[in-house]
């Protein structure tokens, strides 16, 4: 944001100076071309006014000798010419003399105005001594041009300088408001990304910047103090609720465990379902609070090997495969180092695992395999079992989503979560040949290839 609001005002100055000091220096030019001129043409007009004197009244040439010299210490070239087009006299340079002067010379002869060319450094005049239309001669003076070109150099390199000096301060100024807009902005993005890696304590300053930053800053600061007391909140709801459902739950299976003893027949058969459904009844109370956990995960990344979980949990899980009969495996992969939240890729994998354990009839199969594809770190847990079918799968990742299931239908809620909170994504498919495979597309760890 800094640079773009930086070069956005640059550019914008750059373009008011440009549209302000070029027309600018582009008059003043003229007129001091103009300026130029007229000082030439009355410098002429006096040497002519005393050549009249000479050519029409036949006075001597004292007079018209005494301007020219004053011509010639003014470092200007003259040259007299009579009626004929004669030279009369001229200072001791010759820069008015040549086929320029002398066409000159016969248009103000005729009667008409010249126009002065410029060549090689020096700007030649004309102008008539006596009436217009009845010159009694004319008279031609040279001047060079440096002079002017000093002047108009100067105009331009000011106005250069003034356009640098205004692009400086630009810049400076430019650069302070793209900060004093930014840095309030970059530091509220810091406080928020804080905020949503779990730092709920974390608030921005809302001190800096413009009056609509402050107001954001203020406005995000009540936003996370809400949002950090509804989170302690739900968690301290759900510790309530952990304490208050399995309290009940242990009581009542102890009680009927005292039932139980000693019981005989049908009586001790409604008992067993009894505890069959307390012990459902918690296991479903223990997935929907693991669902509100996951819910609320707000987890800080961290380096998780891949290759080291998914070889640890298969080693943890193969006892409870062998009780079973399904021959659980981990597949050869490459080494990754995912960015999860810390134990999150374990409890996905025990609850991929556990479903696919008891999806899959004696002798089966179930594979953790991981690999590199694009710029995620793909898991499959792949089995062999029944499947299952396409609207199963498509609300498969909602609580209770697959009324079919075997266990409580949290397992695969409670994994979509987990993958898509830590940036994620989970899908499934079918095996080829039979059965389930459950995609993960996790992110890469910022140093990962």
């Amino acid at each position: 944001m800094t640079r773009r609001i930086t070069w956005t005002l640059l550019a914008l100055t750059s373009v008011l100076l440009v549209l302000a000091l070029v027309p600018l220096a582009v008059l003043m030019t003229a007129r001091e071309r103009v300026a130029f001129r007229d000082d030439q043409r009355a410098a002429t007009r006096v040497v002519a006014a005393a050549a009249e004197e000479h050519l029409s009244d036949r006075k001597p040439q004292t007079g018209m000798r005494r301007e020219l010299d004053a011509a010639a210490r003014a470092g200007d070239c003259a040259t007299v010419y009579d009626a004929a087009a004669r030279l009369v006299a001229s200072t001791p340079c010759t820069a008015a003399q040549g086929e320029e002067a002398e066409e000159l010379v016969k248009d103000v002869l005729a009667g008409q105005e010249p126009e002065p060319p410029e060549d090689e450094g020096r700007l030649l005049a004309a102008e008539p001594a006596g009436e217009v239309h009845r010159p009694a001669g004319a008279v031609v003076l040279a001047r060079s041009a440096a002079a002017l070109d000093a002047r108009t150099a100067a105009i331009w390199g000011w106005s250069a300088a003034i356009g640098t000096a205004g692009l400086a301060a630009s810049v400076l100024l430019s650069v302070r408001l793209a900060r004093w807009v930014s840095r309030p902005l970059s530091a509220l993005d810091a406080t928020a990304r804080k905020l949503g890696e779990g730092s709920l304590d974390e608030r921005a300053e809302a001190g800096d910047g413009p009056p609509e930053v402050r107001r954001l800053a203020a406005t995000f600061n009540t936003m996370a103090a809400r949002t950090e007391a509804l989170v302690h909140g739900h968690r301290a709801m759900i510790a309530d609720v952990s304490h208050q459902l399995r309290t009940p739950l242990a009581a009542l299976r102890l009680r009927l465990d005292v039932l139980g003893t000693g019981a005989r027949g049908d009586v001790a058969a409604e008992l067993d379902a009894a505890q069959d459904e307390i012990a459902r009844l918690s296991r479903l109370v223990d997935g929907l609070l693991a669902v509100a956990r996951a819910e609320q995960a707000t987890p800080r990344p961290t380096a998780v090997r891949v290759d080291q979980v998914v070889t640890e949990r298969v080693a943890a899980w193969s006892p409870v495969a062998q009780e079973r009969g399904v021959r659980l495996s981990a597949s050869e992969g490459p080494a990754l180092t995912a960015s999860l939240g810390g134990g999150h890729l374990e409890q996905i994998l025990d609850n991929l695992i556990a479903n696919a354990l008891d999806a899959v009839p004696d002798e089966g199969n179930v594979t953790v395999g991981h690999q590199l594809v694009g710029k995620s770190a793909q898991v499959c847990v792949t089995d062999d079992g029944p499947g299952m079918p396409a609207a199963a799968k498509a609300v498969a990742f909602r609580r209770f989503g697959n009324p079919e299931a075997r266990g409580t239908g949290l397992g695969l809620a409670i994994v979509h979560r987990l993958v898509t909170v830590n940036g994620g994504g989970a899908r499934l498919q079918d095996t080829p040949g039979g059965g389930l495979t459950v995609v993960l597309d996790l992110p890469l760890w910022a140093g990962e290839p």
